[in-house]
């Protein structure tokens, strides 16, 4: 399964999660995509927070569920792996733009794209 496979696997069971308010179910997904939803449900607290810094004026709560978990998948890959930013950045917002309302993927992006020139800013150079 390729990795945008795996992502939309994740968002689907992490939507659904978010919905029945339970853990998510990874019966059935794809191995690339269990681990992605794993890590995104155990990391979600911190990856909120990371959100919540940077999306000024909106609460993460209150955030419609696909723009939310959109973004954890995209903070979790910006954050936590080794996948270069622009395809993290430009893969979570085909899936706004795909899934979401007409304005979810600029959303995505800023949020996204502040959330990158920071971790670009702290990282040491060479």
């Amino acid at each position: 399964m390729t990795r945008p496979e795996a992502r939309e696997e994740a968002l689907a069971a992490l939507y659904a999660a978010e919905a029945t308010a339970g853990p998510p179910d990874i019966d059935g997904l794809s191995a690339r995509g269990a681990r992605l939803v794993t890590a995104v449900w155990q990391r979600r607290a911190d990856l909120d927070a990371a959100i919540a810094a940077r999306a000024h004026g909106w609460r993460v709560e209150r955030m419609p569920t696909v723009d939310r978990t959109i973004l954890r998948i995209g903070a979790y890959e910006l954050l936590e792996t080794d996948l270069p930013v622009g395809i993290a950045v430009s893969e979570a917002v085909e899936l706004a733009k795909r899934y979401s309302t007409a304005r979810s993927g600029a959303f995505v992006n800023g949020v996204l794209g502040t959330m990158a020139r920071e971790a670009a800013e702290t990282r040491p150079t060479t």
